[in-house]
């Protein structure tokens, strides 16, 4: 791709960037000499065991027992095992900064605002974490949140894993089938659920789903019911009808009902007797801001386990079938998430970070492992656009947000409201705006650039729920340029390959990862021969992870996402990413949204293109020919659609993540797959007689 750079970093900015502090330490430890982000990412994929030990050095790894050796079994993808002999907790990590600095700002729709200390943090959490290790919670069981962006979700999660116990969380905006289906699977102990919570002006009661959904898991022994909002500490709601429920104070004071079994559980991994020491493995030299010096050790004792002990379970919605319920392990998400804000994105210990998520994505996991950064997350919970549709700039700039986060949707979202964000509000530290979710359009770019901010690091991030991370990211050492993500991750031996299996480098395929990297998932729930695991990722190239993106690596390095391949158009055998119909269509005058799936039709695949139009505007013959055309312009004869339709909404999951699955397998006679994620599962019905409608076209009856 030909142009000119939206943004290059000044001198100054690439000297001091969290980046050039590493090129510098690896240097010194090495002898080693980087000349470009190219060589380093060479060197970081090439020599793996030298990159992510110094990364684990440099980060200060907060570790009871050093690890033996960086990686063994590597040869063989899926069974790669990162840090043996190590011992570590993940929330001890996190919860290493223990001073009066301000690490949760909590903010909502109705004007809420609490804060929350380190200090007060760490105590919060050690103290949620003694009550469930007094009520018998073990290494290992796991525990739900059905919660929002609260400040109590991350004392929840923090609790949990500080004891070595495994945190899955989902947004109460899941319907209680979408929640059983995932919780479910993993049988958790403890429930922590909210009483409600406020979205898009009204207030949500919670507490019917709450019964509904611990009588659908007989594993739920204890639901610790959390009021939303300052109410002093006591729900707004009686829930005497929840027999294993307890309000969230009551449960903290002690007044809980009997244990989950034994009566109180010790630490794992003490079979010398002694306890585990605090302090990290790396060098007493030169540390990067996401190191400071740890406290002392204290009273609590964090759970030390092996590296790839599970932390967090994750699920990823798929094509069929329940949700996968994926593992992820605690150094590998800890260091794959530092290396990824400390690096990548140049968070640094006087920032505030934000981005616009709910704890159902992984984004929400991603953004709280910056506390082991030592900087200030804002939490946000409610609908982006209640009272004013600037709202969370409004936000953003009174808290003075550093670094800020949102869906590639919602900033054409903001574009289509012509909102100028830099004509009201000053955002003075604001320095990175990241953007994930789908591929963000050239025109976006250019829109952040017009209308936010000049001297802005717009970085397009793209990974998933899978790596729990990134495969490619921001940067600040590298340009910006119009519809392109900076770089390829530090450690990520990422290629496009061909169907045939061969890396293609300025041109189209299949995203794959071609070795190991800690943030690999250590297997599926309920999965005890990996099956499931090997068939998910390593199916089509043997030994080479397959992410299910298609993406194209430019001739700069840069990379260019083009969609879900499960979701691939495959007119005349052409294989076609639906981002790259969106990015032709809606920037066209007239239109909101646009969605396009294939539909079968002797022997082939034809494209279907749903539209969805601006306020009042008709979908004329003219309009549907100026899209076709515009499509083999830009495009190709292969992406002109076989029928343009207009429709009244396009189907988003909760997470703001279009959903073409589901509309293709209506348009085929099947059930959509998991509509119960979805912002509004009744948009679906809009789809519905297009199945009849096709069906008599092929008849040759219009």
């Amino acid at each position: 791709m030909i142009g000119a750079p939206l943004w290059q970093p000044s001198p100054q900015r690439i000297s001091q960037s969290n980046m050039t502090a590493f090129i510098e330490f690896a240097r010194r430890r090495t002898g080693r000499s980087f000349k470009t982000y190219a060589e380093l990412h060479r060197w970081s994929v090439e020599q793996k065991s030298e990159f992510w030990g110094l990364l684990w050095e440099h980060f200060g790894i907060v570790a009871s027992q050093p690890y033996a050796r960086v990686v063994e079994n590597e040869e063989v993808m899926g069974a790669a095992r990162w840090f043996p002999g190590a011992r570590l907790n993940f929330a001890e990590n996190l919860l290493r900064h223990r001073h009066e600095g301000t690490a949760l700002v909590f903010r909502n729709e109705v004007g809420e605002r609490r804060t929350l200390t380190y200090q007060a943090l760490y105590e919060r959490a050690t103290r949620l974490a003694e009550r469930l290790r007094d009520f018998g919670v073990r290494p290992g069981d796991r525990i739900a949140g059905y919660l929002p962006n609260l400040i109590e979700t991350v004392i929840a999660m923090a609790a949990t894993t500080a004891i070595g116990a495994i945190w899955s969380s989902a947004s109460p905006d899941f319907g209680v089938r979408a929640a059983a289906d995932r919780f479910g699977q993993i049988e958790p102990k403890i429930l922590f659920a909210v009483d409600g919570y406020h979205y898009n002006g009204r207030w949500h009661e919670c507490l019917e789903r709450v019964v509904h959904l611990a009588e659908r898991i007989p594993s739920i022994e204890l639901v610790i019911l959390i009021p939303y909002g300052e109410t002093g500490g006591e729900t707004r709601t009686d829930i005497t009808v929840l027999p294993q429920g307890i309000r969230y104070a009551d449960f903290l004071r002690g007044n809980a009902p009997s244990s989950l079994g034994d009566a109180v559980c010790g630490v794992a991994d003490r079979s010398n007797g002694s306890e585990p020491s605090l302090g990290g493995t790396g060098a007493k030299g030169h540390r990067l801001n996401a190191a400071p010096p740890v406290a002392e050790r204290d009273s609590f004792a964090f759970a030390q386990l092996p590296p790839d002990h599970p932390v967090y379970i994750l699920y990823s919605s798929g094509t069929t079938g329940a949700p996968k319920a994926i593992v992820h392990s605690a150094a590998g998400t800890l260091i794959q998430h530092l290396k990824e804000l400390c690096l990548h994105t140049d968070l640094k210990r006087d920032d505030v970070i934000f981005y616009f998520t709910t704890c159902g994505w992984m984004m929400w996991n991603w953004l709280i492992s910056a506390l082991a950064v030592g900087a200030t997350i804002l939490l946000y919970d409610g609908s982006p656009f209640h009272r004013r549709p600037d709202h969370l700039w409004q936000i953003a700039d009174e808290e003075g947000v550093s670094i800020l986060g949102v869906s590639a949707k919602y900033i054409a979202a903001i574009e289509g409201e012509g909102l100028s964000p830099r004509q009201t509000f000053s955002l003075q530290r604001l320095k990175t705006i990241l953007s994930t979710g789908s591929p963000l359009s050239p025109d976006s770019f250019h829109y952040v650039y017009r209308n936010v901010g000049t001297d802005i690091c717009l970085s397009s991030i793209s990974g998933g729920t899978d790596i729990i991370s990134c495969f490619a990211l921001g940067n600040p050492t590298l340009s910006v340029y119009a519809g392109e993500i900076q770089c390829i991750g530090l450690g990520m031996d990422m290629a496009a390959y061909s169907p045939e299996g061969k890396a293609v480098y300025r041109e189209k395929g299949e995203l794959v990862c071609r070795s190991p990297f800690p943030s690999m998932p250590v297997g599926f729930w309920n999965d005890p021969d990996g099956q499931r695991f090997q068939a998910a990722y390593f199916n089509i190239y043997p030994n080479v992870w397959r992410h299910g993106d298609y993406l194209e690596i430019t001739e700069r390095d840069s990379v260019i996402i083009f969609g879900r391949s499960d979701a691939t158009l495959n007119p005349g055998g052409v294989r076609i990413g639906t981002a790259e119909i969106y990015r032709i269509v809606e920037k066209l005058p007239g239109i909101a949204d646009a969605l396009a799936v294939g539909h079968h039709w002797n022997n082939d695949e034809r494209i279907i293109l749903f539209v969805k139009t601006e306020a009042d505007v008709p979908l004329t013959d003219g309009m549907r020919k100026t899209i076709s055309e515009a499509l083999r312009r830009e495009g190709s004869p292969r992406h002109v659609p076989y029928r343009i339709f207009q429709i009244p909404q396009i189907p988003y999951t909760i997470n703001g993540k279009k959903v073409e699955l589901a509309v293709r397998n209506l348009l085929r006679g099947q059930p959509p797959a998991n509509a119960d994620v979805l912002a509004d599962p009744a948009v679906l019905a809009c789809y519905r007689p297009y199945r009849e409608l096709l069906s008599r076209a092929d008849e040759g009856a219009e």
